[in-house]
Protein backbone atom coordinates (compact mmCIF):
# COMPACT_ATOMS: atom_id res chain seq x y z
CA UNK A 1 0.00 0.00 0.00
CA UNK A 2 1.46 3.34 -1.05
CA UNK A 3 2.23 5.79 1.71
CA UNK A 4 0.33 9.08 1.69
CA UNK A 5 2.74 12.04 1.26
CA UNK A 6 2.43 14.63 4.02
CA UNK A 7 3.86 18.11 3.61
CA UNK A 8 6.19 19.62 6.18
CA UNK A 9 3.89 22.64 6.36
CA UNK A 10 1.06 20.49 7.72
CA UNK A 11 3.35 18.76 10.19
CA UNK A 12 4.71 22.12 11.34
CA UNK A 13 1.20 23.40 12.06
CA UNK A 14 0.31 20.16 13.86
CA UNK A 15 3.39 20.45 16.12
CA UNK A 16 2.59 24.10 16.82
CA UNK A 17 -0.95 23.16 17.91
CA UNK A 18 0.38 20.34 20.08
CA UNK A 19 2.90 22.65 21.73
CA UNK A 20 0.36 25.42 22.30
CA UNK A 21 -2.55 23.07 23.18
CA UNK A 22 -4.70 25.59 21.39
CA UNK A 23 -5.64 26.38 17.78
CA UNK A 24 -5.81 30.10 18.56
CA UNK A 25 -2.41 30.30 20.27
CA UNK A 26 -0.81 28.23 17.53
CA UNK A 27 -2.28 30.56 14.90
CA UNK A 28 -0.88 33.63 16.70
CA UNK A 29 2.58 32.05 16.99
CA UNK A 30 2.57 31.08 13.30
CA UNK A 31 1.12 34.39 12.13
CA UNK A 32 -1.81 32.76 10.31
CA UNK A 33 -5.56 32.60 10.93
CA UNK A 34 -7.23 30.11 13.24
CA UNK A 35 -9.25 28.84 10.28
CA UNK A 36 -6.07 28.08 8.35
CA UNK A 37 -4.77 26.09 11.31
CA UNK A 38 -8.03 24.17 11.65
CA UNK A 39 -8.14 23.33 7.93
CA UNK A 40 -4.51 22.19 7.99
CA UNK A 41 -5.17 19.78 10.86
CA UNK A 42 -8.26 18.44 9.08
CA UNK A 43 -6.22 17.85 5.89
CA UNK A 44 -3.51 16.10 7.87
CA UNK A 45 -6.02 13.85 9.64
CA UNK A 46 -7.65 13.05 6.30
CA UNK A 47 -4.30 12.23 4.71
CA UNK A 48 -3.34 9.92 7.57
CA UNK A 49 -6.79 8.45 8.02
CA UNK A 50 -6.94 8.97 11.77
CA UNK A 51 -7.94 11.55 14.35
CA UNK A 52 -4.89 13.33 15.76
CA UNK A 53 -6.45 15.93 18.05
CA UNK A 54 -9.43 15.77 20.39
CA UNK A 55 -11.18 19.14 20.34
CA UNK A 56 -13.01 20.52 23.38
CA UNK A 57 -14.51 23.93 24.12
CA UNK A 58 -11.46 25.35 25.89
CA UNK A 59 -8.45 23.31 24.74
CA UNK A 60 -7.21 20.51 22.53
CA UNK A 61 -5.55 17.23 23.46
CA UNK A 62 -3.60 14.74 21.38
CA UNK A 63 -5.11 11.39 20.59
CA UNK A 64 -2.99 8.24 20.87
CA UNK A 65 -2.10 8.55 17.19
CA UNK A 66 -1.46 12.26 17.63
CA UNK A 67 0.92 11.63 20.52
CA UNK A 68 2.82 9.07 18.47
CA UNK A 69 3.05 11.44 15.49
CA UNK A 70 4.24 14.30 17.71
CA UNK A 71 6.97 12.19 19.32
CA UNK A 72 8.21 11.04 15.92
CA UNK A 73 8.13 14.38 14.11
CA UNK A 74 8.67 17.24 16.59
CA UNK A 75 12.41 16.58 17.21
CA UNK A 76 13.09 16.32 13.47
CA UNK A 77 11.20 19.51 12.65
CA UNK A 78 13.10 21.31 15.41
CA UNK A 79 16.42 20.00 14.05
CA UNK A 80 15.49 21.10 10.52
CA UNK A 81 14.55 24.57 11.72
CA UNK A 82 17.83 24.80 13.65
CA UNK A 83 19.84 23.65 10.62
CA UNK A 84 18.19 26.15 8.29
CA UNK A 85 18.56 28.93 10.85
CA UNK A 86 22.30 28.27 11.10
CA UNK A 87 23.01 28.56 7.38
CA UNK A 88 25.50 31.30 6.46
CA UNK A 89 23.70 34.63 6.51
CA UNK A 90 22.32 36.08 3.35
CA UNK A 91 22.40 39.67 4.55
CA UNK A 92 25.59 41.71 4.34
CA UNK A 93 25.59 42.45 8.08
CA UNK A 94 26.59 39.39 10.16
CA UNK A 95 23.61 38.19 12.15
CA UNK A 96 22.08 35.28 14.01
CA UNK A 97 23.12 33.28 17.05
CA UNK A 98 26.84 32.67 17.62
CA UNK A 99 27.61 29.82 20.03
CA UNK A 100 31.09 29.75 21.49
CA UNK A 101 32.92 27.98 24.27
CA UNK A 102 36.18 28.70 26.06
CA UNK A 103 38.08 27.71 29.20
CA UNK A 104 36.83 29.26 32.42
CA UNK A 105 39.86 31.50 32.92
CA UNK A 106 39.73 32.90 29.39
CA UNK A 107 36.00 33.52 29.67
CA UNK A 108 36.17 35.32 33.02
CA UNK A 109 39.26 37.43 32.25
CA UNK A 110 39.09 38.06 28.50
CA UNK A 111 35.43 37.88 27.53
CA UNK A 112 33.70 40.70 29.45
CA UNK A 113 35.39 43.57 27.59
CA UNK A 114 35.82 41.59 24.37
CA UNK A 115 32.20 40.50 24.05
CA UNK A 116 30.81 43.88 25.11
CA UNK A 117 32.85 45.55 22.35
CA UNK A 118 31.91 42.85 19.84
CA UNK A 119 28.21 43.27 20.62
CA UNK A 120 28.46 47.02 19.98
CA UNK A 121 30.09 46.48 16.60
CA UNK A 122 27.73 43.67 15.54
CA UNK A 123 24.30 44.38 17.04
CA UNK A 124 22.55 41.72 14.92
CA UNK A 125 24.57 38.84 16.43
CA UNK A 126 23.26 37.09 19.53
CA UNK A 127 25.82 35.36 21.73
CA UNK A 128 25.48 32.00 23.50
CA UNK A 129 28.63 31.55 25.62
CA UNK A 130 29.48 28.34 27.49
CA UNK A 131 32.59 28.21 29.67
CA UNK A 132 34.07 24.76 30.15
CA UNK A 133 37.51 23.26 30.67
CA UNK A 134 36.35 20.03 29.02
CA UNK A 135 37.03 19.15 25.39
CA UNK A 136 33.49 19.39 24.06
CA UNK A 137 32.21 17.91 20.82
CA UNK A 138 31.98 21.20 18.94
CA UNK A 139 30.10 19.95 15.89
CA UNK A 140 27.90 17.51 17.79
CA UNK A 141 26.90 20.11 20.37
CA UNK A 142 26.35 22.86 17.82
CA UNK A 143 29.17 25.27 18.67
CA UNK A 144 30.35 27.76 16.05
CA UNK A 145 33.68 28.54 17.74
CA UNK A 146 35.89 27.38 20.58
CA UNK A 147 39.02 28.69 22.24
CA UNK A 148 41.29 25.95 23.52
CA UNK A 149 44.83 25.77 24.90
CA UNK A 150 45.48 22.38 23.35
CA UNK A 151 44.22 21.14 20.00
CA UNK A 152 46.04 17.83 19.56
CA UNK A 153 43.00 15.66 20.33
CA UNK A 154 40.46 17.99 18.77
CA UNK A 155 42.40 18.29 15.52
CA UNK A 156 42.00 14.58 14.85
CA UNK A 157 38.54 15.68 13.83
CA UNK A 158 39.00 16.83 10.22
CA UNK A 159 35.75 18.81 10.43
CA UNK A 160 37.58 21.50 12.46
CA UNK A 161 40.01 24.25 11.55
CA UNK A 162 42.46 25.74 14.06
CA UNK A 163 43.84 29.29 14.10
CA UNK A 164 46.66 30.08 16.54
CA UNK A 165 45.78 33.10 18.65
CA UNK A 166 48.73 33.66 20.97
CA UNK A 167 51.39 31.98 23.07
CA UNK A 168 50.90 31.49 26.79
CA UNK A 169 53.63 32.39 29.25
CA UNK A 170 53.55 30.76 32.67
CA UNK A 171 54.71 31.79 36.12
CA UNK A 172 55.43 29.88 39.31
CA UNK A 173 53.66 31.76 42.10
CA UNK A 174 52.82 31.65 45.79
CA UNK A 175 51.45 34.10 48.32
CA UNK A 176 53.81 36.26 50.38
CA UNK A 177 52.46 34.52 53.49
CA UNK A 178 53.33 31.07 52.11
CA UNK A 179 56.86 32.18 51.20
CA UNK A 180 57.35 33.70 54.67
CA UNK A 181 56.16 30.47 56.26
CA UNK A 182 57.75 27.83 54.00
CA UNK A 183 60.45 29.62 52.03
CA UNK A 184 60.98 29.60 48.27
CA UNK A 185 61.43 26.37 46.31
CA UNK A 186 64.69 26.13 44.38
CA UNK A 187 63.22 24.05 41.55
CA UNK A 188 59.89 22.91 40.23
CA UNK A 189 58.32 19.98 42.12
CA UNK A 190 60.85 20.30 44.94
CA UNK A 191 59.87 18.12 47.93
CA UNK A 192 58.83 19.89 51.08
CA UNK A 193 56.39 22.21 49.34
CA UNK A 194 52.68 21.97 48.64
CA UNK A 195 52.36 22.04 44.85
CA UNK A 196 49.13 22.93 43.05
CA UNK A 197 49.24 21.79 39.43
CA UNK A 198 47.12 21.41 36.33
CA UNK A 199 46.47 17.77 35.29
CA UNK A 200 49.47 16.43 33.36
CA UNK A 201 51.55 19.57 33.91
CA UNK A 202 53.99 18.01 36.38
CA UNK A 203 55.00 15.32 33.89
CA UNK A 204 55.30 17.86 31.08
CA UNK A 205 57.72 19.92 33.18
CA UNK A 206 59.85 16.95 34.14
CA UNK A 207 58.76 16.37 37.73
CA UNK A 208 60.78 13.59 39.39
CA UNK A 209 59.41 10.07 39.62
CA UNK A 210 57.08 9.67 42.56
CA UNK A 211 56.08 13.35 42.63
CA UNK A 212 52.66 13.92 44.14
CA UNK A 213 50.93 17.28 44.00
CA UNK A 214 49.02 18.48 47.02
CA UNK A 215 46.21 19.71 44.76
CA UNK A 216 45.42 18.91 41.12
CA UNK A 217 42.96 21.33 39.51
CA UNK A 218 41.88 21.97 35.92
CA UNK A 219 40.74 25.53 36.72
CA UNK A 220 43.43 28.21 36.86
CA UNK A 221 41.14 30.68 38.62
CA UNK A 222 40.65 28.21 41.45
CA UNK A 223 44.41 27.60 41.53
CA UNK A 224 45.07 31.34 41.69
CA UNK A 225 42.75 31.78 44.65
CA UNK A 226 44.20 28.76 46.43
CA UNK A 227 47.66 30.28 46.01
CA UNK A 228 46.43 33.65 47.24
CA UNK A 229 45.15 31.97 50.41
CA UNK A 230 48.57 30.44 51.07
CA UNK A 231 47.60 26.94 49.93
CA UNK A 232 50.84 26.18 48.14
CA UNK A 233 53.04 26.88 45.12
CA UNK A 234 51.65 26.61 41.62
CA UNK A 235 51.99 27.42 37.95
CA UNK A 236 49.66 29.97 36.37
CA UNK A 237 49.31 31.48 32.89
CA UNK A 238 50.85 34.93 32.95
CA UNK A 239 47.60 36.77 32.20
CA UNK A 240 45.91 34.95 35.10
CA UNK A 241 48.73 35.65 37.57
CA UNK A 242 49.59 39.23 36.57
CA UNK A 243 46.76 41.15 38.31
CA UNK A 244 47.48 39.37 41.62
CA UNK A 245 51.24 39.81 41.30
CA UNK A 246 50.77 43.50 40.55
CA UNK A 247 48.50 43.85 43.60
CA UNK A 248 51.00 42.07 45.85
CA UNK A 249 48.69 39.12 46.49
CA UNK A 250 51.11 36.72 44.81
CA UNK A 251 54.86 36.71 44.24
CA UNK A 252 56.63 35.16 41.27
CA UNK A 253 59.12 32.42 42.08
CA UNK A 254 61.75 30.54 40.06
CA UNK A 255 62.17 33.31 37.48
CA UNK A 256 64.94 31.31 35.79
CA UNK A 257 62.47 28.64 34.63
CA UNK A 258 61.94 28.92 30.90
CA UNK A 259 58.19 29.22 30.69
CA UNK A 260 57.74 31.68 27.84
CA UNK A 261 55.51 30.20 25.16
CA UNK A 262 54.75 27.29 27.49
CA UNK A 263 51.53 26.65 25.56
CA UNK A 264 49.28 28.47 23.10
CA UNK A 265 45.64 29.32 22.61
CA UNK A 266 43.86 28.32 19.41
CA UNK A 267 40.56 29.28 17.87
CA UNK A 268 38.65 26.28 16.53
CA UNK A 269 35.71 26.36 14.15
CA UNK A 270 34.03 23.98 11.69
CA UNK A 271 35.93 23.58 8.43
CA UNK A 272 32.88 23.76 6.19
CA UNK A 273 33.28 25.02 2.65
CA UNK A 274 31.58 28.32 3.47
CA UNK A 275 32.27 29.79 6.90
CA UNK A 276 29.42 32.03 8.03
CA UNK A 277 29.83 35.79 8.26
CA UNK A 278 29.24 35.76 12.01
CA UNK A 279 32.13 33.30 12.53
CA UNK A 280 34.44 35.34 10.31
CA UNK A 281 33.38 38.51 12.13
CA UNK A 282 34.20 37.06 15.55
CA UNK A 283 37.46 35.50 14.39
CA UNK A 284 38.74 38.74 12.89
CA UNK A 285 37.48 40.82 15.83
CA UNK A 286 39.22 38.49 18.31
CA UNK A 287 42.53 38.64 16.43
CA UNK A 288 42.28 42.43 16.25
CA UNK A 289 41.47 42.65 19.96
CA UNK A 290 44.36 40.38 21.02
CA UNK A 291 46.78 42.41 18.92
CA UNK A 292 45.75 45.54 20.84
CA UNK A 293 45.32 43.75 24.20
CA UNK A 294 47.77 40.83 24.23
CA UNK A 295 47.40 38.19 26.94
CA UNK A 296 50.56 38.60 29.01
Amino acid sequence: MAETPVGLDLLGIFVAVADATSFSRAARRLGISKGTVSRAIARLEQALGTELIHRTTHRVALSTAGTALYERTAPHLSALAHAVGRLPERAEQPSGELRLTAPHDVGVILFPELLASFALRYPEIRLDVRLSNQSLDLVGEGFDLAIRASVSKLMRDTSLKARRLCGIDARVCASPAYVARRGEPRRFAEPGHDWIVYPGMAQALGAPRGFQARVVSDDFLLTRDLLREGGGVGLLPGFVAEPYVRAGLLVQLLPAMRLRGFAAYFLLYPSSAQVSRKVVAFRDFLLEYLEAHPLQ
